[in-house]
């Protein structure tokens, strides 16, 4: 038997197969026929790392990207309840770090202004590059997950 390694967004591509995570593109739908909140960011570069920090206002309901890596996160400013499927609603006051997973996608109130900061091992200054290489896209992503279920079939590989 032949053994597919799971990439970044296979592990992501499954994670948001789930009934919470289809309601949560539903709420994306809904949201999106909303006035959308600016919400800067501010990009910073150190040998080897890459810095990104996002303001969110008061009353603010946000959904996040999804997530294809491990890394840490930040809130340095504010309070924030957060939704992750399975772990449920909690609320974060800063100062409070923690550590994203792969396949991570947040629903985030926000109680008062707050700042979120998150850190990725990266040689890439674009931050756009960065972007596509930290999460999923579902749009970006639809063919290659039909080529690997094919791959899979082929193989006669059920993992």
């Amino acid at each position: 038997m032949i053994t597919i390694a799971k990439t970044a967004d296979e592990i992501s591509y499954q994670a948001m197969q789930t009934p919470a995570q289809k309601q949560v593109d539903g709420l994306i739908n809904e949201l999106s026929k909303f006035d959308q909140v600016s919400m800067p960011l501010i990009h910073k570069f150190t040998p080897g790392l890459y810095t990104r920090e996002i303001f969110m206002p008061k009353g603010t309901l946000v959904i996040s990207m999804i997530h294809n890596t491990e890394h840490p996160f930040v809130i340095t400013k504010g309070k924030v309840s957060v939704w992750i499927e399975g772990t449920g609603v909690v609320t974060y006051t800063a100062p409070y770090s923690g550590i994203t997973k792969p396949g991570t996608r947040r629903i985030l109130y926000i109680h008062e202004d707050c700042s979120w900061m998150t850190f990725h091992p990266t040689d890439k200054t674009n931050p756009e590059e960065i972007v596509n290489d930290i999460t999923y896209d579902k749009k970006r992503n639809e063919c290659e997950s039909i080529d690997l279920k094919t791959i899979k079939q082929l193989t006669n590989n059920e993992n």
